[in-house]
């Protein structure tokens, strides 16, 4: 495929668009940043634009992030208002990046922007580079605190505080000492690896009852699974049980009679519903109910589910191989060693260990997809358009879910 724009723009199908959690200081997930990469240059430009427009035309900002902020990568036609948003102000954060020349044109496209309601961050911030005559307009400064050094993020700080309605934001948040110089700095909010993965469990941590968790979640997931098996799963566990309870009366509420049993909550929303409803559980409980291995997890398992119908593939096994996938990765072992404690089907096992049929063909799509690799996403035959599309569904889907676990209310399917 040529990296030139055709007439129909096909060079924006091959963006790449992520999602990454944003905390604030107590480690509360308080909003996400959407990046859009692709190529360089004009091009990339044009391909970015393109991409943003498309999935802003099928989905809302509380579809892709609840109610929750969401900081959006933002090119200049945007900025300016060459191009109108696609979405209005509220909890979407525009994103002046780095790479961005800030010349009169733009100031003044900012300074619009701002006038209708929408809030500013300044991505990579570095003093010298011209983006500090956006300050005065900014509502978010965001620090690279991986690439930048100490001094000089001290001194941007520093000018910060004159400036009282912005926020910083310490991004790349790599390691502790990373964690500890952002607080250091005054950033009320942080981003990276080190809170997108808040805690890993080592095998030897993994105890048996966390374990279980997820002998229990791979149970329920069984295509095959029947009513009666779902039932006497879950009753083994009294405070599942309770859960499923009370989300099943959320559900029912207005009913006469109330729900007083599994097989009842079974009955009344479906197999299908409550197993994956008890799964969500499950997988809570694995990581103490900590958002952010959940919500990679889920989505991971969501997306595979949607490439699975791409590929013409079981979408529940590809749920349940997108999900001990990522699982695998958060508990710091092999998706082959865990595949090798767990009662699997030889497709999904054969999948997790090797990534062969097509069940393997399903998570390799999604990972290259989730790593931006542009060139094995080309060779897997699907239009990476449509890799885009189940990306930002599945990111919907994960938030709707964890919203919902929380909240002690069934999610919507």
């Amino acid at each position: 495929m040529s990296d030139e724009p055709d007439a129909d723009g096909d060079i924006a199908q091959l963006v790449h668009v992520g999602r990454q959690p944003i905390w604030s200081s107590d480690r509360r997930l308080v909003g996400y940043e959407l990046l859009f990469r692709g190529g360089v240059g004009i091009t990339g430009s044009f391909a970015t634009s393109q991409v943003i427009v498309n999935a802003f035309t099928e989905f809302g900002l509380t579809e892709i992030a609840g109610d929750r902020l969401c900081f959006i990568n933002m090119t200049r036609e945007f900025l300016t208002d060459e191009l109108p948003l696609p979405f209005g102000p509220g909890q979407s954060v525009l994103e002046v990046l780095e790479t961005i020349v800030v010349d009169d044109e733009l100031i003044a496209g900012v300074e619009r922007r701002v006038a209708q309601g929408y809030a500013i961050a300044l991505d990579d911030f570095v003093l010298g580079t011209g983006h500090e005559r956006l300050m005065g307009l900014a509502d978010y400064v965001k620090l690279d605190i991986l690439n930048t050094e100490r001094g000089q993020l001290q001194e941007i700080a520093e000018a910060c505080r004159a400036f009282p309605d912005i926020t910083l934001l310490g991004e790349k948040v790599e390691t502790e000492e990373h964690l500890a110089l952002s607080e250091e700095l005054g950033c009320e909010l942080l981003q990276g690896y080190l809170l997108g993965r808040p805690q890993v469990l080592s095998a030897q941590a993994l105890s048996p009852s966390k374990f279980s968790r997820i002998q229990l979640m791979t149970a329920l997931l069984k295509h095959d699974v029947e009513i009666e098996e779902v039932v006497s799963l879950v009753t083994q566990d009294p405070a599942l049980s309770f859960r499923l309870l009370r989300a099943s009366n959320s559900v029912a509420a207005g009913v006469t009679n109330r729900v007083s049993s599994v097989h009842e909550a079974v009955v009344m929303l479906g197999i299908a519903q409550v197993r994956q409803w008890v799964a969500l559980m499950a997988l809570s409980d694995v990581f103490d109910s900590t958002e952010g291995p959940v919500d990679a997890a889920l989505s991971r398992a969501r997306m595979c589910q949607l490439v699975a119908a791409e590929l013409h593939q079981p979408m529940d096994a590809a749920f349940t191989v997108g999900l001990l996938d990522r699982v695998a990765d958060l508990i710091d072992v092999s998706s082959e060693e865990l595949a090798g404690q767990l009662p699997l089907s030889v497709e999904v096992s054969a999948a997790l260990s090797d990534q062969t049929g097509g069940l393997g063909q399903v998570l390799r799509t999604v990972r290259a997809y989730e790593s931006g690799d542009l060139d094995s996403i080309r060779e897997t035959g699907i239009d990476p358009a449509r890799l885009t599309t189940s990306f930002l569904a599945a990111a919907g889907w994960s938030t709707n879910a964890i919203d919902a676990l929380y909240s002690g209310s069934a999610p919507r399917q």
